[in-house]
């Protein structure tokens, strides 16, 4: 394999990983939208499982070596944030 389909690779594998996890915070924003708790069991248990999932993919990607761990734990890093942002916005309205 050439070094520039090992490179494309790689970004596509980066791409499908980040746009994985903006589809978790799109649905975990609808669900504070039309929910009244945060602390729902509902959006707990989608939450939990949607992150868990992901960083499942994360791990398997950064074995076969086509994502770096570092920017694997950047992109579950930036969703957490981005999750706690929401939940905090939402626990302040």
């Amino acid at each position: 394999m050439t070094s520039e389909m090992k490179v494309d690779h790689r970004e596509k594998a980066y791409e499908l990983l980040r746009k994985d996890a903006e589809k978790i915070a799109q649905l975990i924003k609808v669900q504070m939208d039309n929910l009244t708790m945060p602390q729902c069991p509902l959006y707990e248990e989608v939450l939990d499982t949607q992150m868990f999932g992901l960083s499942r993919e994360i791990e398997f990607a950064v074995r076969l070596g086509l994502v770096d761990e570092v920017d694997g734990k950047t992109l579950i890093d930036s969703l957490e944030k981005e999750m706690s942002v929401l939940h905090d916005a939402f626990t302040n309205k």
